[in-house]
């Protein structure tokens, strides 16, 4: 390295000194060594793999979860003349394959991708060619069970990492508790001495909590904000319409609040989120689906509406505030009015033990049909509809049966690649020379033509022309960089190895519910846990600090609600009818009839609790009598009851 790390630092970034803990993780990176990052929200994680990738002779492969965190740190790098791009959805085809050519020319040092990326066949085609310095993670939770955030696709970054033969990791993150980097660091083979903690408190930052009832937030919110006229803020709510409601009524009052949620049109958000980072539009009030990727530093405060679904997206969501260091304030409107919502939330996702054996029968009936080595070939969309496993915990399932070695990922592909000439047929093949010539020639005879589309037939052209896939796959991304075909792919199929067939279905089937059941026990105990924290007599930030694996804070904050002598004391939950007093048959006959045989305890919990899976958009329940009706009450609960009803 011609350079030192200061000297890279004010060269590129125009900083002369590294904030806290920033020098020890690139430290650890320029000498080769896997590294993790554990610093708060704000405190400058990114610099940790931008500045080694000025260094690093090759590329440095950025795996980032959202759209919003890539795009937001490319602006960034481009304004400092690093040239970094991602390959995205967003994107054209004609600004991919531009990308493509400056990451195989060594012109893009930095490349941002997201995890699901990785599944394409394509991409990891093109990718493999390319010689990769260091792989980047970021929100590096998301690879862990026990984090808050947890992402199957996560747990297959060390593999291809390996395949890729990239010699280095580093991780990044903000929220993770000791568990979690201690399974983050052993995911990744990282030493315990190679990872940085900074510590989580920021002294700028004043939590206060306070109990209101339902009725009197936006009262409460109003008199809040009136003390804070053009100031930079967000205030979290959990859903759409509350994120509207409440933008209205604070905009009667003269407060300048815009909504901002998943529901609105894609460039609707962009407007509202330019204007935001502009400072033309002040406060913002919004679902989760605002903040991931927003690195503004005047923000002044940060207010939830709504109780944050846990002490790590609480932690996330302050983080926003106050990143220039000057005090900023944090309030929690807390009652216990949408906790049953929350909770009600993590049921939706276990799957029942009769789905469980849908997926197992799958996977046994796959290897009675294989001769040979017995393969398992799935689409998740369609496995999703065949068991009703809602798809994020389909693939946790499937990850379940890879760590158990019942199934092992070889690869994924599209089932389908169709592609329309540019040039024409004869003219593109006289572009190639003798063998070469030949096989793409086998390529477009063997295809099955449609009037503009054709079709890769991989079978047929193996027969008239044996041809490894990727050979194949190679020629036709060629002839489509070249602007000689226009290539599109379709219907991701990931190809499993089976591993073993004499597994105890029955015994496999309930050790899989109980794991998905403990998930669910630990999300509502974090839950709870999160309750625990807004309603203690022990100081916010001190709490907090502990919870993040931050021992260096060691007296109290003597800023938050707490140490004011302010301890929230949360209002009595408004009354909810006995669910005894209910007609049961009511507002369940229509969805059980169309549920037929599929009809169970579980089922019908979830149809009054609101709570969506495939087979209720297959047979559109939500538009049925009852549905959602019970979406206050707590799912346990609706639970017996439905259970003493479809006993009798």
């Amino acid at each position: 390295m011609s350079q030192s790390p200061h000297a890279l630092l004010q060269a590129h970034f125009g900083f002369s000194d590294f904030r806290s803990g920033q020098y020890d993780v690139i430290n650890h990176v320029l000498q080769g060594h896997s590294a993790a990052a554990i610093f708060p929200t704000g405190s400058g994680k990114s610099l940790c793999y931008q500045l080694p990738a000025i260094a690093l002779p090759n590329l440095t492969l950025v795996v980032s979860p959202l759209l919003a965190l890539i795009q937001d740190q490319l602006s960034f790098l481009q304004s400092k003349g690093i040239n970094a791009a991602s390959i995205d959805s967003s994107q054209s085809r004609e600004q991919t394959l531009d990308v493509m050519r400056g990451v195989r020319q060594g012109e893009v040092k930095i490349l941002m991708i997201s995890v699901e990326r990785l599944n394409n066949e394509r991409f990891r085609q093109f990718i493999s060619e390319v010689p990769v310095s260091m792989l980047v993670v970021d929100e590096a939770h998301c690879i862990s069970e026990w984090g808050h955030n947890f992402r199957p696709d996560y747990l297959k970054l060390p593999r291809y990492r390996k395949e890729l033969n990239i010699p280095q990791t580093l991780l990044l993150t903000a929220t993770a508790t000791p568990k979690v980097i201690e399974d983050m660091g052993s995911k990744f083979g990282i030493a315990p001495e190679k990872v940085t903690l900074t510590g989580f408190y920021r002294p700028n930052l004043h939590l206060n909590v306070k109990g209101v009832a339902s009725r009197d937030k936006v009262d409460e919110l109003a008199l809040w904000l009136s003390s804070r006229v053009h100031q930079s803020g967000i205030i979290y709510v959990t859903l759409q319409q509350t994120a509207e409601f409440v933008a209205e009524k604070l905009s009667q009052r003269n407060i300048p609040a815009k909504a901002y949620h998943a529901g609105m049109a894609s460039e609707v958000r962009q407007a509202i989120q330019h204007d935001f980072m502009s400072g033309k539009q002040e406060i913002i009030v919004a679902t989760i689906a605002f903040g991931m990727g927003i690195d503004k530093s005047d923000i002044r405060f940060v207010a939830h509406y709504d109780l944050p679904k846990s002490i790590e997206n609480y932690a996330q969501e302050i983080g926003r505030a106050g990143r220039d260091g000057l005090n900023s304030d944090c309030l929690v409107l807390a009652n216990a009015d949408n906790l049953s919502t929350l909770e009600n939330f993590v049921y939706g996702d276990t799957p029942e033990p009769g789905a469980i054996s849908v997926v197992l029968d799958e996977i046994l009936k796959a290897a009675e049909l294989s001769s040979g080595q017995a393969q398992w070939e799935v689409v998740l969309n369609s496995l999703s509809n065949q068991s009703n496993i809602r798809p994020l915990s389909l693939k946790t399932l499937l990850v379940y049966l890879e760590l158990l070695n019942i199934i092992k990922p070889t690869y994924s592909y599209f089932a389908e690649y169709k592609f329309k000439y540019l040039m024409p047929e004869a003219q593109i093949i006289e572009f190639f020379k003798e063998e070469r010539r030949d096989f793409i020639r086998a390529i477009f005879t063997s295809a099955d033509r449609a009037k503009i589309w054709s079709s890769v037939n991989f079978d047929k052209l193996n027969t008239a022309y044996a041809s490894d896939r990727q050979r194949v796959l190679k020629a036709i991304n060629y002839l489509d960089e070249k602007g000689m075909i226009e290539l599109q792919s379709k219907q991701m199929t990931q190809v499993y190895q089976i591993l073993d067939t004499r597994f105890d279905r029955e015994q496999l089937q309930i050790s899989l519910f109980e794991r998905f059941n403990g998930k669910e026990t630990s999300e509502v105990k974090r839950i709870n846990q999160l309750i625990g924290l807004f309603t203690s007599d022990q100081c916010l930030s001190h709490q907090l600090a502990h919870y993040f694996a931050d021992e260096q804070m060691t007296q109290n904050c003597g800023t938050c609600s707490v140490c004011r002598g302010e301890q929230a004391v949360l209002p009595p939950i408004p009354y909810l009818k006995p669910l005894d007093e209910i007609d049961f048959n009511q507002i369940t006959a229509e969805a059980v009839s169309k549920l037929g045989k599929a009809s169970s305890i579980v089922l019908v919990s979830r149809f009054l609790c609101g709570l969506t899976t495939p087979i209720f958009t297959k047979l559109k329940l939500r538009a049925c009598r009852g549905f959602a009706s019970l979406e206050k009450y707590r799912f346990s609960e609706v639970k017996l009851w439905v259970q003493s009803h479809l006993s009798d």
